[in-house]
């Protein structure tokens, strides 16, 4: 009951707002006057089918692309007109997982964990070994630090991207397609982790997948992009919009056999 109690605690607050996000490839238009929240400690989903511009909302809300216009604010700090030093605070509260994990080849899965604690913090290098110790065992990849990329296989490379991203007790963390060129048990393997680490931190989970069994086994909440109208066609519970809908393509997206 208690746990219970704790994850409506973290729903009652913004983590992210989004106001009238638009962005532009050369005169293209991608993405137009995009607004939504996500609650604090929520799994939420950004869905649709190819090109409808989930992946570049992505990179503009962790500042690697710079939108048109529009506002994004975390827990309340405007992310895109701010100074600099403000700005890198923001970026210090992200985890990212890359669609490919981005794994440094030439480095130990210890040093590619230990990237965002040389970066971003003084810690001296015995105290990085700990915290990257703690975050392996975290993801259930204890006594990996030695090996490398190429000895893992793809489930444990998203383990190892995973625990990078969590490195630094990030408030919120992105993921880009996490179950993607995965088999059906092991995308299940990463989706349990990704809700065991949401519901023992309470990170907030922003994820952009087109995995309906991911988007059925974990989404608090999903968010349905369209390519055609360039913005958001629903927003909502998945089970609720694949049964409710009255939109055709959202019914079609969710119920695909």
């Amino acid at each position: 009951m208690e746990f219970k109690i704790l994850k409506t605690m973290q729903h009652t607050t913004d983590a992210i707002k989004v106001e009238n996000i638009t962005f532009l490839y050369d005169d293209t238009v991608v993405l137009e006057k995009i607004s939504f929240t996500v609650k604090t400690g929520e799994l939420f989903f950004i869905i649709g089918g190819s090109g409808c511009g989930k992946t570049t909302l992505l990179r503009c809300m962790t500042g690697l692309l710079e939108p048109e216009r529009g506002e994004i604010f975390y827990f309340g700090k405007d992310f895109l007109n701010n100074d600099s030093r403000e700005r890198e605070m923001l970026l210090k509260s992200f985890g990212v997982l890359y669609q490919s994990s981005a794994l440094w080849s030439s480095m130990t899965i210890g040093e590619n964990v230990s990237l965002p604690l040389e970066q971003y913090t003084r810690l001296d290098k015995n105290d990085r070994r700990e915290i990257v110790a703690l975050k392996l065992a975290q993801v259930g990849l204890a006594g990996t630090e030695e090996l490398y990329p190429s000895e893992l296989s793809g489930g444990m490379k998203k383990r190892a991207g995973l625990a990078r991203a969590l490195a630094l007790d990030p408030k919120i963390v992105f993921f880009d397609e996490p179950s993607g060129g995965l088999d059906p048990v092991t995308s299940k393997e990463i989706d349990e982790l990704i809700l065991e680490v949401r519901d023992t931190l309470g990170t907030t989970m922003v994820i952009v997948s087109h995995q309906l069994s991911s988007i059925f086994r974990i989404a608090d909440r999903i968010m349905v992009l369209d390519h055609t109208t360039k913005g958001i066609i629903a927003n909502g519970t998945p089970h609720q919009l694949a049964r409710m809908s009255h939109d055709p393509r959202v019914i079609n997206f969710l119920n695909q056999s």
